[in-house]
C-alpha cells in the first residue's frame, strides 16, 4: 500500500534483478536448490513369442523411455524371455489372447509362482491379437506425438527420423511396440490425474540386447551377495522399501549419481562374456587409476554430482508440469555435461568412451546451457516462486514490468491527489495495487465508524473493510484499472507463454540430454570401479579364450572388509586338466568361502571390474551355477533336499564346458548313503564327459569318496583340503588350501614295521581262547563286555 507523504510500500508483483551478461554463467549453489522427488519405478512389458522367435518392448516409468529388444531365438522353455522378467521385474506384461501354448503355459506358471520369488506377481494383460497387427502397430507408431521430434517436420521427415530409431524391418517387435502403445493409452500410465488430451510421455527411444549375457539364476545372486536387502532402520522409510545390505553392490556403489547407480545395478545383473567390452571399461579404471590422473578423476567427480534427474524434468516439461527447480537443475546439467565434454576432448583419444562422449555431447548442450541462462531469471523465480524471465527477453514484458517498478511513486501523488478530494476527518489515505483485483483507495477506519453504513462516502464505491481498513474505488482508481490493467497478471500470462516455447525448444534437443545420462553413468560406474581398486588392492584380469581359472592370492571381496585378517589363496583351474576340484575339511575351515570367493572374482570379470587378486586370468564363461544355500519357502511344496536336488539338477543340464559350477555340501540332507551316491554319480557324469566337462568346485565332507574309490583315477580330478593343526585338544585353522597327500586321499593302512611273526600271533589267540574257555557264564559276577574291551579286541586289532 501506498500512503499520501509517506514512504511507499511495494506492491506485490514481480521482482526483477540486474543480471551479468554471461554466456555461460556458472550455476547456483546447491543451498538453494530443492530436494529432488523420489518416484517409484514400474516397468510395463510387452512380450510376443512366435516359431521360436522372442520380441521384447518394455516402458520404463523412471525416465519415461521405451526400450525393445529385435527378434532374438528363444527355445519353447523360454529361458531368455525368464532372464528379461527377472531382472526387469514387470509390472505387467502385455501380450497377444492368441498366443502358441508354450508361452500361455509359461505366463500361467509365472503368475502362480512368482509370489513365491524375490520379484512381484505381474499382472498378465491379453488384448485382441488385432491390436498386434503389424499394419495397424505402424500406423500407431507412425501418428504419435513424441516431445523429442521437432513441431516442424514433415510426416516423412518423421517417418525417415524414426525408422533411424526403430527397426521397421523387425515385423515382431514393432507388432510388441504397437501393443505396448496400446496398453499405454489404455491404462494411461503416469498420466492418470492429467487431462484426457495429455498422452502418456515418451522421451526416448533405446534398443537392449541379451545375446552376450552369462547365465546366472537367482539363487546364484543370492549365494554370492550380490544384492541383499535389508529392512530401513529408519521408521518413516518403512513404506518406501528396502536398502542395499551387505552385498557387492552395497560395496562397489560409489556412485555420485543417480544413473550411474542404475547403470551399475545393470552391469551387476547383465555380467557379459563379450571380452571387447570387457576391456574398453578396464581401459578406462586403468586410466583412473593413474597416478598423473588424479586431477581428472577429481574434475569428473565434480562435474558428475551436479548431473541431475533429467528424464523426471523432461517428464514434467511434456506435461507442462515443469518447477522453478526444475530450471536450475537442467542448467546445472547441461553446463557440468559440457565441462565433462570440454575434459574428455583433453583425454587420450585411444579410450574409446571418452571419443564418444567428445562426439555425442553436442553444442546442443551449449545451446541449451545459454537459452536457459539467458531467458530464465533463477534468483527472480526462486524469490516468486514461479517462473520468471530476465530483462531484455520480451520488450512487452519489460515495459510492463517497468510500469510495475514504477507504481509507488506514481501512486503516491495519486494518493496526494485523492486525498484533498476527501473529507477533512479524514487524515491520510493511500492508493493499493492488488493483483486480480486492481488498483483501490484504502482509508483508515475511524472511531466513529462503527456500522456498514458508516462507511459510505460520496463519490468512492466501498468495496471491503480488512485488517482495520476501508477499501474504495474511485474515479481515479477505475481510470487506472482502465489505462494500466492487471499488471501483474498479465505479466504472469507472458513469462508463462515463454516458458512453453522454451519447453519446446529444449524437449527438441532431448536426445542430447539422453546421451548426456546414458554416458555419465558409464563414467560414474567405472569412476565407482576404480575408487573400489584403489582402496582395496585390486589387479586388472586377463582374459583368455582357453577354459579354466588361474588367480594367484584371490581374496573374498566382502570377508576381507570384515575379518581382521584374511588368507589368500590361490586358484588353478585347468582346461584339459584339474577341471574339477573336490575339497575338503573340517567344518568352518573356510571351503564355502572359498567356492563364493572364485565365484565373485569370475563375476566381477565379468563385469568389467578389477578383481580382488594379486593377479588374475579369467577363461570363457557362459554361467555360474551354485548349490551352497537352499532357499527354502513353505509355499513351494518342496522339502529341502529337493531343492538341492533341483539346483544340481539345473547345472547338469545346461552346464557347458564353459561354465563354473559351485556345489558345497551336496547329499547332507538325506541319509549319508544316498547322499553320497548321488554326489560320485553327478560327479562321475561329468568325468565321462571329459575335457568338455565344466570349470567344477566341490566341497564335502564325505571322505568315502577318496577313501572307496568311488570316482576314477583321472586327471581332471583334483583333490584339496583346508590346512589344519591339532594343539593338544585345540584345532587350529589356517584358511590355507593345499592337496590332499595321496596317502589321506587313498584310505589305505599304513603297515606296521613292528610287526609281530606269524607264531607270536598264534599264541596270542590261543591265550586269550584259553582264557575264555575257563570263565564260567553262569557265574553273576563275570562281565562280558569288559573281557572283550581288554582281550578279544586288543587281540583281533593286533592279528589283523
Amino acid at each position: 500500500a501506498l500512503h499520501a507523504g509517506g514512504a511507499p510500500r511495494r506492491p506485490e508483483g514481480p521482482s526483477v534483478r540486474s543480471a551479468t551478461s554471461r554466456a555461460l554463467p556458472p550455476p547456483f549453489g546447491p543451498e538453494r536448490e530443492e530436494q529432488e522427488e523420489q518416484e517409484g519405478s514400474e516397468t510395463h512389458m510387452s512380450v510376443l513369442w512366435y516359431a521360436g522367435e522372442l520380441a521384447i518392448t518394455y516402458y520404463d516409468t523412471e525416465d519415461c523411455s521405451v526400450y525393445f529388444m529385435p527378434e532374438v531365438p528363444d527355445n519353447e522353455d523360454l529361458k531368455l524371455l525368464q532372464k528379461v522378467i527377472g531382472e526387469l521385474n514387470p509390472q505387467c506384461i502385455v501380450t497377444s489372447a492368441k498366443q502358441d501354448q508354450n508361452i500361455a503355459k509359461f505366463l500361467t506358471n509365472l503368475t502362480a509362482t512368482a509370489g513365491d520369488k524375490d520379484i512381484g506377481k505381474p499382472e498378465i494383460v491379453l488384448f485382441p491379437n488385432i491390436d498386434f497387427g503389424l499394419e495397424v502397430s505402424k500406423q500407431r507408431i507412425l501418428s504419435r506425438q513424441f516431445p523429442f521430434i521437432p513441431s516442424h517436420m514433415t510426416a516423412t521427415e518423421k517417418i525417415l527420423y524414426l525408422s533411424s530409431v526403430i527397426p521397421f524391418e523387425s515385423p515382431l517387435m514393432i507388432r510388441a511396440l504397437g501393443g505396448l502403445l496400446k496398453f499405454l493409452d489404455r491404462r494411461r500410465v503416469g498420466v492418470e490425474l492429467e487431462d484426457s488430451s495429455i498422452a502418456v510421455p515418451i522421451l526416448a527411444f533405446k534398443k537392449f540386447m541379451l545375446s552376450d549375457t552369462v547365465n546366472m539364476d537367482q539363487d546364484t545372486y543370492c549365494v554370492l551377495q550380490i544384492f541383499k536387502s535389508d529392512i530401513h532402520p529408519s521408521v518413516y522409510k518403512l513404506s518406501s522399501g528396502l536398502k542395499e545390505g551387505f552385498s557387492l553392490y552395497g560395496i562397489l556403489n560409489r556412485c555420485r549419481c543417480k544413473w550411474g547407480e542404475k547403470l551399475l545395478r545393470l552391469w551387476l545383473t547383465r555380467p557379459t562374456r563379450n571380452l571387447t567390452e570387457l576391456n574398453k571399461r578396464l581401459d578406462v579404471i586403468n586410466f583412473f587409476l593413474l597416478a598423473q590422473n588424479h586431477e581428472i578423476v577429481l574434475t569428473l567427480q565434480n562435474c558428475l554430482k551436479n548431473i541431475k534427474n533429467v528424464p523426471l524434468i523432461l517428464k514434467r516439461m511434456t506435461l507442462s508440469n515443469t518447477k522453478v527447480s526444475d530450471w536450475q537443475a537442467l542448467y546445472k546439467t547441461a553446463y557440468n555435461a559440457v565441462c565433462l565434454r570440454d575434459t574428455c576432448r583433453s583425454l587420450p583419444g585411444t579410450i574409446e568412451l571418452f571419443q564418444t562422449i567428445s562426439r555425442v555431447f553436442t553444442d546442443d548442450l551449449h545451446y541449451i546451457a545459454n537459452l536457459i541462462s539467458k531467458v530464465v531469471d533463477f534468483e527472480g523465480s526462486l524469490s516468486e516462486n514461479r517462473f520468471t524471465i530476465r530483462p531484455n527477453v520480451d520488450a512487452t514484458i519489460d515495459e510492463k514490468k517497468r510500469k510495475l517498478n514504477g507504481l509507488p511513486d506514481f501512486l503516491t501523488e495519486v494518493a496526494r491527489k485523492e486525498l484533498e478530494t476527501l473529507d477533512s476527518h479524514i487524515p491520510s489515505c493511500s492508493v493499493i495495487y492488488i493483483p486480480l483485483i486492481g488498483f483501490l483507495l484504502s482509508i483508515q477506519r475511524l472511531p466513529n465508524m462503527v456500522e456498514k453504513t458508516d462507511f459510505e462516502i460520496e463519490g468512492l464505491d466501498f468495496m471491503f473493510l480488512s485488517e482495520d481498513k476501508l477499501h474504495y474505488r474511485s474515479a481515479r482508481t477505475k481510470e487506472l484499472d482502465s489505462l494500466l490493467g492487471d499488471l501483474h497478471s498479465e505479466i504472469r500470462d507472458q513469462e508463462t507463454l515463454i516458458m512453453h516455447q522454451l519447453q519446446t525448444r529444449i524437449l527438441e534437443k532431448s536426445e542430447v540430454l539422453n546421451s548426456v545420462i546414458e554416458y555419465t553413468a558409464h563414467v560414474d560406474v567405472l569412476l565407482a570401479l576404480a575408487a573400489m581398486a584403489r582402496e582395496n588392492g585390486y589387479c586388472r584380469p586377463r582374459f583368455t579364450h582357453r577354459h579354466g581359472f588361474h588367480i594367484k592370492d584371490g581374496r573374498h571381496p566382502l570377508m576381507e572388509l570384515c575379518a581382521k585378517t584374511f588368507v589368500a589363496n590361490p586358484v588353478d583351474s585347468g582346461d584339459a586338466a584339474r577341471r574339477i576340484k573336490i575339497i575338503t575339511g573340517p567344518n568352518s575351515s573356510g571351503k564355502s568361502v572359498y567356492l563364493k570367493q572364485v565365484g565373485l572374482i569370475v563375476f566381477m570379470a565379468l563385469i568389467g571390474s578389477y578383481v580382488p587378486a594379486a593377479e588374475a586370468e579369467i577363461g570363457v564363461v557362459d554361467g555360474i551355477y551354485t548349490r551352497i544355500h537352499s532357499r527354502e519357502s513353505v509355499s513351494v511344496g518342496l522339502s529341502t533336499f529337493m531343492i538341492d536336488l533341483n539346483q544340481v539338477a539345473k547345472a547338469v543340464n545346461n552346464a557347458t564346458e564353459r561354465s563354473l559350477v559351485l556345489i558345497d555340501e551336496f547329499g547332507k540332507g538325506t541319509n549319508t548313503l544316498d547322499g553320497l551316491s548321488l554326489l560320485a554319480a553327478v560327479l562321475r557324469y561329468w568325468i565321462r564327459q571329459g575335457t568338455q566337462c565344466p570349470q567344477v568346485f566341490v566341497s564335502t565332507n564325505f571322505h568315502s569318496l577318496m577313501q572307496l574309490e568311488l570316482l576314477p583315477d583321472t586327471p581332471l580330478l583334483e583333490y584339496l583340503t583346508m590346512e589344519t593343526h591339532q594343539d593338544g585338544e585345540e584345532l587350529i585353522f589356517f584358511y590355507q588350501i593345499k592337496q590332499v597327500s595321496e596317502l589321506i586321499r587313498s584310505g589305505k593302512p599304513i603297515k606296521r614295521l613292528d610287526n609281530p611273526s606269524e607264531g607270536d600271533r598264534m599264541e596270542k589267540c590261543k591265550s586269550v581262547v584259553e582264557k575264555f574257555l575257563c570263565i564260567d557264564l553262569d557265574d553273576p559276577q563275570v562281565d562280558l563286555e569288559e573281557f572283550l574291551s581288554k582281550e578279544v579286541l586288543p587281540c583281533a586289532a593286533s592279528v589283523l
